[in-house]
């Protein structure tokens, strides 16, 4: 219950001040919701449980044997999915209920053995070869099928990780992987391309209605891998600069529309965070092109100072103006 708004209510004399003391005693009494707390310590206790599986496999595997772990993990694995098809209602393009309370949990439980077995198999029997590609591209497909068959949000994060991961090691040689070179042109131009794709996928789905629940997931990964990415080209790029940041403005301009457009301080707040970051490096490259000296330390220090309360109160503003819309919805 939105108190502020009723207050509002109040100051256009819509209702009167009895009725609003009436309406805050009425949301005082009312029970405190453990909904969340609930379900956020049971997901806690799924990841401990798949996290303290991996625990014991690597700290028993000469005494267990490998047969036995792997046969275990699967016959686990396959019985939560067993559960979760047999309990399932069938896949529809608008959101889909649980059908219980332990479904989405269960269902999360197989989906993160599936990706232990997986990893298991490949690191001692090496059972894709060389072929990283794919021990990362099988497990991606089965968790964006589940993903969609069961509409498991949780589950659609891992199949994204899953395919930013496919995505790097297909375009990336295995040597840069080994030697940790992450500055490589290619992951860089592949992140570009991948956090683009990931947001046009999520207005595609509010487009289509195809799972429109789904739109913010896609869209909130989508985001920080581009801005990300577009940080790593402009510092990583130095010659082409100059290029790289009107581009990244371009970018940072959609979504900071797009922001005012949905009324979402979060997107606003992560596009003008990233813009500060690229912006801050514009200036200080511009101050190395005058010369350097102690005048530019001076006025770098001054920017970063007034931009920092700059960008405070233009959060702060904002903030105001989205709170103020959402109590008039």
């Amino acid at each position: 219950m939105d108190i502020p708004a009723f207050e509002k209510l109040r100051d256009k004399q819509i209702i009167t001040d009895d009725d609003l003391e009436k309406i805050k005693a009425f949301k005082t009494s009312q029970p405190v919701s453990v909904h969340w707390d609930l379900r956020t310590i049971l997901y806690f206790g799924i990841f401990l449980f798949t996290t303290g599986t991996g625990i014991i496999v690597y700290k028993n595997i000469d005494t267990i044997g490998h047969d036995i772990i792997i046969a275990v993990i699967a016959l686990c694995c396959a019985g939560c999915f067993f559960y979760c098809i047999k309990k399932a209602k069938g896949y529809a393009n608008k959101k889909v209920q649980s059908p219980n309370v332990w479904f989405d949990y269960i269902l999360l439980a197989g989906c993160l053995l599936l990706l232990t077995l997986i990893g298991y198999l490949q690191f001692q029997y090496n059972a894709f070869g060389s072929r990283w590609g794919l021990a990362t591209f099988m497990p991606m497909v089965l968790l964006f099928i589940s993903a969609y068959y069961f509409d498991h949000l949780g589950v659609l994060s891992l199949a994204i990780v899953n395919l930013a991961a496919w995505t790097g090691i297909t375009v990336t040689p295995l040597q840069i992987l080994d030697e940790n070179d992450f500055s490589s042109e290619r992951i860089i131009l592949s992140g570009i391309v991948l956090g683009a794709g990931l947001v046009a996928f999520s207005l595609l789905t509010l487009k289509r209605n195809l799972k429109s629940h789904f739109a913010f997931t896609y869209k909130n990964f989508g985001t920080h891998i581009l801005f990300i990415a577009l940080l790593a080209a402009l510092f990583e790029f130095e010659d082409i600069y100059l290029i790289i940041f009107p581009v990244f403005a371009a970018v940072a301009f959609f979504f900071y529309k797009n922001a005012l457009k949905e009324n979402s301080f979060y997107f606003l707040v992560i596009t003008l965070l990233y813009s500060y970051i690229a912006v801050g490096y514009f200036v200080i490259r511009l101050l190395e092109i005058t010369g350097g000296g102690m005048g530019s330390v001076y006025l770098g220090l001054f920017y970063f100072i007034a931009s920092g309360i700059g960008l405070i109160r233009v959060l702060m503003h904002y903030n105001k103006i989205i709170k103020s819309n959402d109590s008039i919805q």
